[in-house]
């Protein structure tokens, strides 16, 4: 059983940076890889960035490539996502998942997820 709990979300504006944290509990958080998933509004939740349970290998959804960085400190059971230069289109709810899989983007491939946290970007 792993529990996570997201936090850092706000109301920011376009164009500035955000991190957002994931904190786990539970089943040694070494062992799982992490993923970051959003959901806006009238739409589907969506994968955004995964890091294996090592951090030594990541993957991110093509939309957020070269804004969005993923990291991890097991030392901390914690998970972050680097928001930068944000956007209106960034606006969602984030959330943070663990999976027993090898860098999964399918939100069938997690098993625990955390509340989420929202993030709204004004213009």
């Amino acid at each position: 059983q792993v529990q996570l709990v997201e936090s850092g979300g706000g109301l920011v504006q376009a164009g500035n940076s955000l991190r957002l944290a994931c904190a786990a509990s539970g089943r040694p958080f070494s062992s799982v890889a992490m993923g970051w998933f959003r959901q806006a509004p009238g739409k589907e939740r969506e994968f955004v960035a995964a890091i294996s349970w090592s951090g030594k290998s990541t993957r991110y959804a093509d939309s957020v490539k070269g804004r969005f960085t993923i990291s991890r400190d097991n030392a901390k059971n914690t998970v972050y996502l680097q928001i930068d230069s944000l956007e209106p289109e960034d606006t969602a709810a984030y959330y943070c998942a663990a999976s027993y899989g090898i860098l999964p983007s399918e939100r069938t491939e997690y098993k625990y997820w955390g509340q989420g946290t929202q993030v709204t970007v004004s213009s």
